[in-house]
C-alpha cells in the first residue's frame, strides 16, 4: 500500500480514513483517480455507515466497485455478523487496491455472469458456512472477523498466519488461478511446477487431514499448500501479494534496509523479481526483530525455500503480463 496525503492539507492520511485528523476534511478514496481526494467532488458509497466504506461511487450506482462485488452479506439485524462484515469489506477494499495496483484483470458477475467475481460474505452464527471458492464465487465465514475465534482456528490448525487480508488473497487467488492459468492456456508451465490440478480435489482433502505434512517446508509455502495443486497456487498467490503489498508500503514510508542479501537499490522494476526478493528477505528479518523486541511472535513466520521461489517467480511473471481478461467459457 502506497502512502496517502490529505487533498486539502496534505496531511499524512491513511487509506482507510474518511476524515483528515488535521485539518477535519472529509475524504474519499476515488477508484479512478487512484487517491484519497475529498469527498465534496464525488458522491459516497450507500455503505458509509454498514460497512464504514469510504469510497467514492462510479457513475449513478448506489454501492461503490468494491462494495458491489459483494452477493450476499449478513441481515442488519445481525448485530455480531454486520460487525465482521464490515471489518471484513474493509480487508476486501485493501485487496481491490492492490488487484488494481497490479493491474491485474478483474470482472464481477455483470461484466461475466458465469465467471466474474463476486463475494458471500455469511455469518455462521446461525448455519453452517464453508469458506471457499466456486467459479468465481468465494464465500467468506464472517466468523473470521472475530479474531478470538480467529487466533483459536490459527493455533488449532497449526497455522503461522491467518487474518482477514489473508484469506481474501487465497481464496481470490483461486480465481486467479482460472483467470490467469487455465483459461489462456497456461496449464502444461502450471503443472511442472505445482502438479497435476486434476487430481480428485475430494481425495487429496481427506488426505491432507488424515495426517499431518511433513517434509513441506523445502518445497511449499505452507503445510496447507500441500493439499492439492489448487492450493498450492492459492497459497503461493497470495504470498505473492502479502510480498508486494508490504513491500510497497515500506517503501512508501522511506524503510530500506541492507543485509547481507541486499546488493541493489532498493527501488527496482516491477519487472526484477531477484530484485524484488534481494529487498524482502532484509525487511523480513528487521520486522521480525522489531517484533520480538515488542514480546511479540515473528511478524513474517515463513522460510522461503527455492522451489517455492520459483513457484512465486512463476506467479510474479503471470502478473506482469498484464494480461487481457478471458470471460469464462
Amino acid at each position: 500500500m502506497r502512502s496517502f496525503a490529505c487533498p486539502h492539507c496534505s496531511s499524512l492520511v491513511y487509506f482507510e480514513n474518511s476524515v483528515c485528523l488535521n485539518c477535519h476534511s472529509e475524504i474519499s478514496y476515488s477508484r479512478r483517480a487512484r487517491s484519497l481526494v475529498l469527498t465534496s467532488t464525488g458522491r459516497a458509497c450507500a455503505n458509509v455507515v454498514t460497512a464504514t466504506c469510504n469510497w467514492l461511487v462510479t457513475g449513478d450506482n448506489a454501492l461503490c466497485d468494491c462494495c458491489a462485488l459483494t452477493r450476499t452479506r449478513p441481515a442488519d439485524e445481525d448485530t455480531e455478523g454486520m460487525r465482521a462484515f464490515a471489518l471484513t469489506e474493509q480487508a476486501k477494499r485493501r485487496l481491490l487496491f492492490q488487484i488494481d495496483d497490479l493491474g491485474l484483470p478483474l470482472a464481477d458477475r455483470t461484466a461475466d455472469p458465469a465467471g466474474g467475481l463476486a463475494f458471500d460474505l455469511l455469518s455462521s452464527a446461525r448455519e453452517q458456512v464453508i469458506t471457499g471458492h466456486d467459479s468465481g464465487i468465494v464465500t467468506l465465514d464472517l466468523a473470521e472477523g472475530d479474531s478470538g475465534h480467529r487466533e483459536q482456528m490459527r493455533v488449532q490448525l497449526a497455522e503461522p498466519y491467518r487474518t482477514l487480508l489473508g484469506h481474501l488473497r487465497h481464496e481470490t487467488g483461486h480465481w486467479y488461478w482460472e483467470v490467469l492459468v487455465d483459461r489462456p492456456g497456461n496449464t502444461a508451465g502450471f503443472r511442472e511446477l505445482f502438479g497435476d490440478e486434476s487430481a480428485s480435489y475430494a481425495e487429496a482433502l481427506k488426505r491432507h487431514y488424515s495426517a499431518e505434512p511433513t517434509g513441506w517446508e523445502d518445497t511449499h509455502v505452507s503445510a496447507y499448500a500441500t493439499m492439492h495443486p489448487w492450493e498450492d497456487w492459492a497459497e503461493t498467490f497470495a504470498h505473492y501479494l502479502h510480498i508486494r503489498d508490504t513491500s510497497q508500503t515500506a517503501a512508501a514510508f522511506g524503510i530500506a534496509v541492507h543485509g547481507p542479501a541486499l546488493e541493489s537499490e532498493p527501488e527496482q522494476s516491477e519487472k526484477d523479481f531477484d530484485a524484488l526478493i534481494e529487498t524482502w528477505l532484509p525487511l523480513t528479518a528487521a520486522l521480525n526483530a522489531v517484533n520480538r523486541s515488542m514480546g511479540y511472535e515473528d511478524l513474517y513466520p515463513f522460510v522461503l525455500a527455492p522451489r517455492v521461489l520459483d513457484k512465486l517467480r512463476y506467479v510474479h511473471d503471470l502478473v506482469i503480463a498484464k494480461p487481457e481478461y478471458v470471460p469464462a467459457g
